[in-house]
């Protein structure tokens, strides 16, 4: 399970100086809905946790990857954010398209 959160973190990384992320769980949920997300990521410590609960429902309607890392935190960082969020989304791969695909199919 650690790989895949791991590898998650990384296509954030690689997407954020490459491509295109949605910050925050209102953005992905837009970028989702619109079938512009690749991938979805968001983080377990969110409070409320109804803030998060609908992405992995919907990212799995839509046939994205969807996965949880431990902490707002890390999620930000990876990012590329100061402040913690509770979801990200990447919208245009850049060079995290091979490790979005290896998620899907661990998915």
């Amino acid at each position: 399970m650690a790989d895949k959160i791991e590898l998650a973190l990384q296509a954030i990384e690689a997407a954020k100086t490459t491509g295109k992320l949605r910050k925050g769980s209102n953005e992905v949920t837009k970028a989702l809905e619109r079938g512009q997300a690749k991938l979805v990521v968001y983080a377990q410590d969110v409070s409320p946790k109804e803030i998060v609960l609908h992405l992995p429902l919907l990212a799995k309607e839509k046939n994205v990857p969807c996965v949880e890392v431990g902490t707002k935190e890390e999620l930000g960082a990876a990012a590329g954010l100061n402040v913690g969020t509770a979801a990200v989304a990447v919208v245009q791969e850049g060079n995290a398209k091979d490790l979005i695909k290896e998620l899907g199919r661990m998915a």
